[in-house]
């Protein structure tokens, strides 16, 4: 169908395990609508979401951010809805490839790798991560042996070739692979980053087999063999369901919709970007909540910042220190993955966790979660208490005031239930304690993921605020403030649908490296590297020509660097003082340095980003209100539970509150998205750019 000028000509999806967020630009506008997940296929609520919001996109401004369709919560089966218009821009965060790891739902994938060497992805690093538990099972690879096959080659380190496999050798692997009738293939060859020749041969002959290949010398050219055998084996095992998820999208969006996906990196990628290399995605989701963050709070004008992201089955939290963080090496589903990816620390903490009474006695939460289906008790589906009835016990959400009142929350089946079900557990507590037991238990759990990205890696948390988003996050950050020390809390604009609002202001990333293992002491090879990185920028040029990117492209260089015998490095901006510099955060990192000790700069790293002019006119203003209807909800009082006590508590509405008017809690927030607890004695106010700030003491 043809775009009519009402049709929103931006949107931007993050798929949550409960809720999809949708965020778009109507008329220059933004707009924000949530729709209940559908696990089952997550691309049916995305096409559900744009449904409504091409229905609405005629209506007045803020119209179609107020209402919210119960019907959208769709069974198993149902059919998806009729084609509607297309979008020109669809921006997509996706939990896609993280849930296929976490459920071991992916392709059976065959390993191609370097004769001697079939058995690494299994040996690992032989690293236990309980070292006094002796029933701990390992993660079970997920290329079992008979689908891992040896090639005869061999590369030195140097790239110089000492043996190459023979026509007939290449083409037994060929008919090995096809007998056992895989969907993917993984290739890794030792030191194909030094010279890639076999692997790309390898490659040429199993085309033929007419599967998607996923290549060391492509996606990760870098030495450790482990993780790189495990990174490109990940890639495979998500490339066929992620091809598919995507081209699924692809027909419900529209023929006309161009769409893009949010890397872990934190810039988008285009879909056959995605598609190719779905390795980059699986933290695509979180990533968009710590990019719509770090632009919020730079509206505010702070540039040190802890995100706090609760939703309905996780927490994500990460460090900003005036730019964003990313690391190379990361663990997903216990698989180490070395892409790209924002700093951030997740834990089974959320608002559909679910509440339990272990062996002992003791009171446990998560991470086993209510999810979207069946969901909390009081969404009239679950029969386990969660995080959510908790808070409706305690006061802190209010039924009739959730997702800007249109839909109701079932605060009597959720108290009746609560009490039959204490019952059966033998406990004697009240509901209401029992959901202040609650609190704390998941508060004391999130407490612990904000030391791992502050304290534990040598940040003092009290030089930072702390910013909190995500449907649930407002409902505890306070208490989380005052348990870490921190002073002051930012509530953004959108808290609901942060993560859908980074990736629309997110840039288009493009991240390369390689691996040149160079010593030096005082002085780097700075010709050396430079033409390296020349070569890194030739890559980024010709792929952003060839995906229509336009703009000036900005590189960032950076050098991985450690002391010679080390087995960890420090990514260092590339500069003339790259050692020294790298001395310095190694002081600060540890507490000690060697400054005459010898070197090595390991990897090379070249991140190209060019501006989307979206990340310009997706500015939320700071006057408009996202439900119109809130403004005209009253103010009331009511009773709500802070630390066992109740407290007559102000019911305020967001859209009611005054640029820089002062107010004082106890008080519930409520807005279309989210709902905000400020505890008793806070000072709170919204500051010129619309973000909610309370001061903690």
């Amino acid at each position: 169908m043809a775009r009519t000028p009402t049709t929103p000509s931006l949107v931007a999806v993050d798929t949550g395990g409960t809720f999809t967020d949708c965020v778009w630009l109507d008329r220059g506008e933004l707009r924000v609508l949530k729709v209940f997940s559908t696990p089952e296929d997550p691309s049916l609520a995305i096409a559900q979401a744009l449904e409504q919001i091409a229905s609405r996109a005629a209506d007045r401004p803020g119209k179609a951010a107020t209402r919210t369709s119960q019907r959208s919560h769709a069974e198993p089966g149902s059919p998806p809805p009729r084609p509607g218009k297309s979008w020109p821009s669809l921006l997509h965060g996706t939990t896609v490839g993280t849930n296929a790891l976490l459920q071991r739902k992916g392709a059976r994938v065959a390993l191609v790798t370097t004769a001697g060497f079939a058995d690494v992805v299994e040996i690992g690093r032989q690293a236990r991560p309980k070292l006094y538990d002796l029933f701990f099972e390992r993660v079970a690879p997920l290329v079992p042996s008979e689908l891992r096959f040896e090639v005869e080659e061999r590369v030195d380190s140097t790239g110089k070739i000492l043996r190459t496999p023979t026509e007939d050798e290449l083409e037994a692997l060929v008919a090995a692979v096809r007998a056992q009738q895989v969907e993917s293939i993984a290739v890794t060859l030792l030191f194909s980053f030094a010279n890639a020749q076999h692997e790309q041969r390898v490659m040429e002959r199993l085309e033929a087999l007419g599967l998607p290949i996923s290549a060391s010398h492509k996606i990760l050219p870098e030495f450790r063999e482990y993780e790189r055998t495990s990174t490109v084996v990940v890639n495979a095992y998500l490339q066929p369901l992620m091809r598919s998820y995507l081209e699924n999208l692809a027909r419900r969006a529209g023929a006309a919709a161009r769409i893009f996906v949010m890397q872990s990196s934190g810039g988008i990628a285009s879909l056959a970007s995605a598609a190719e290399e779905p390795v980059r995605t699986v933290l695509s989701g979180p990533a968009g909540g710590v990019v719509g963050a770090a632009a919020m709070a730079k509206r505010s004008g702070i540039a040190r910042l802890i995100s706090f992201d609760m939703g309905g089955t996780s927490t994500d939290v990460a460090l900003v220190d005036r730019e964003l963080s990313a690391r190379n090496q990361s663990e997903v589903a216990g698989l180490p993955v070395s892409v790209p990816m924002l700093d951030i620390h997740t834990v089974g903490a959320g608002g559909g966790s679910l509440a339990r009474f272990d062996a002992a006695g003791a009171l446990r939460v998560g991470p086993e979660s209510a999810g979207a289906n069946p969901g909390p008790i009081c969404y009239g589906r679950g029969e386990q208490p969660t995080v959510t009835d908790a808070n409706l016990l305690l006061g802190r959400l209010q039924p009739d005031r959730f997702l800007g009142g249109e839909f109701q929350l079932d605060l009597e089946r959720t108290r009746k239930i609560t009490a039959a079900w204490l019952h059966k557990q033998k406990s004697e507590l009240t509901p209401e304690g029992f959901a202040a037991g609650v609190v704390r238990v998941v508060n004391a759990t999130m407490e612990k993921a904000l030391r791992v990205v502050s304290v534990e890696r040598g940040y003092d948390p009290r030089e930072f605020a702390l910013l909190a988003f995500g449907g649930a996050g407002g409902l505890h950050v306070c208490e989380l403030a005052q348990a870490m020390g921190i002073r002051m809390v930012i509530l953004p604009k959108f808290p609901g649908a942060l993560s859908a609002y980074g990736i629309m202001v997110s840039e288009v990333v493009k991240d390369y490296s390689r691996t040149v293992l160079l010593r030096c002491r005082e002085r780097a090879p700075l010709a050396k590297l430079g033409a390296e990185f020349a070569g890194l920028e030739r890559q980024a040029k010709v792929a952003l020509r060839d995906e229509d990117w336009r703009g000036t492209v900005r590189y960032r260089r950076s050098v991985d660097v450690r002391y010679r015998g080390q087995g960890y490095e420090l990514s260092i901006p590339f500069s003339g003082r790259v050692v020294q510099e790298f001395h310095g955060e190694h002081l600060r990192r540890y507490g000690y340095s060697h400054s005459g000790r010898e070197v090595e700069l390991v990897t090379l790293r070249l991140r190209a980003t060019v501006k989307r002019p979206a990340t310009e006119r997706a500015q939320p203003r700071p006057s408009g209100q996202v439900n119109p209807a809130g403004a005209k909800q009253k103010a009331m009082r009511t009773p709500v539970f802070f630390a066992g006590r109740a407290w007559p508590t102000a019911i305020l509405a967001r859209e009611q509150l005054r640029t820089m008017q002062k107010h004082i809690g106890p008080a519930v927030i409520t807005e279309y998205s989210a709902t905000t607890v400020v505890p008793p004695g806070l000072q709170f106010w919204q500051d010129p750019a619309g973000n909610l700030r309370i001061a903690v003491r």
